[in-house]
Order: structure tokens, then C-alpha cells, then sequence
């Protein structure tokens, strides 16, 4: 199935944290997420066009397992945002100059092949991964 960017719609994600106020600091206030609905238990954020929802669930929260791609330890567990070039490497910037730590530095994958992609992981406050891509040209998303 093809869809362009303009009829994309928006996907949900819910997950696990162990504090509704440090989700509320990190996606709200670091990543500039806008706080939709919410309840003691869970708050809705709007992650670039699309619905996630942090949990109080403090025994499900974290990742687990890596996956080897590229030469990289990659979080088998973890969600994100593919975003223009520009805007990829003011994130990069802002999360560098807020002190985030990097689980992987941000830094060109596949270089030279099919798919390369500007890519960053990072952990949200509750042991999450995120991950932050973006392509120089967006056709080569799901290019083989």
C-alpha cells in the first residue's frame, strides 16, 4: 500500500512509564510534544502529528534487548519520528545542548547505500528508546 505524506494517518502508541511527571518534562517540555487529554494514570501527547500515550506502568517501562544494525546496539523496543534533514539536526542540537545521553550518538547510517538515514537514540526518563530519523530524501524510506 502507497500513501503519500498528505494522507498518512496519524498512528497511536501507548507505553509504559514510571512517572506521569517526568513524561510530562521529557516528551512536553524537552521534545516540545503538546499535552492533549490526560488522567492520574495516563497523559495523551501529540508526537509530531500522532497520538502517544505514556502509562503509569512502572514495571513495563525500560527496554530490554538489542538488535545489531549497521554496527550499532539498537533497542529492539522502541518508537519514533522520521523527520526532515533540518529539522533532525536542530533536535540533535537541542537534546545535545539539554545534556541528553545518547544510547546512539546521532550519525549517518547506511552510508552510501540504499536507505541512508541521519539517526539518534536516546532514553526518555522511565528507560524508553527513541529514536530520531530522518532522510535526505524521503522516497528512500522503504527503499530495498
Amino acid at each position: 500500500m502507497s500513501q503519500n505524506s498528505a494522507t498518512i494517518p496519524p498512528f497511536h502508541l501507548a507505553f509504559p512509564v514510571h512517572s506521569i511527571a517526568a513524561a510530562r518534562a521529557f516528551y512536553g517540555e524537552l521534545l516540545g510534544c503538546p499535552e492533549g487529554r490526560s488522567a492520574p494514570e495516563w497523559v495523551d501527547f501529540n508526537f509530531y502529528g500522532h497520538q502517544i500515550v505514556a502509562h503509569l506502568a512502572p514495571e513495563e517501562a525500560g527496554h530490554r534487548q538489542t538488535s545489531a544494525v549497521d554496527g550499532d546496539a539498537v533497542p529492539v523496543r522502541h518508537f519514533g519520528v522520521v523527520l526532515t534533514m533540518p529539522q533532525w539536526q536542530a533536535m540533535a542540537d537541542k537534546l545535545t545542548q539539554a545534556g541528553v545521553k545518547f544510547i546512539i550518538e546521532p550519525h549517518i547510517r547506511f552510508k552510501g547505500e540504499v536507505g541512508e538515514q541521519a539517526t539518534m537514540f536516546f532514553l526518555d526518563p522511565s528507560g524508553n528508546a527513541v529514536e530520531i530519523k530522518a532522510f535526505a530524501d524521503m522516497a528512500s524510506l522503504f527503499a530495498k
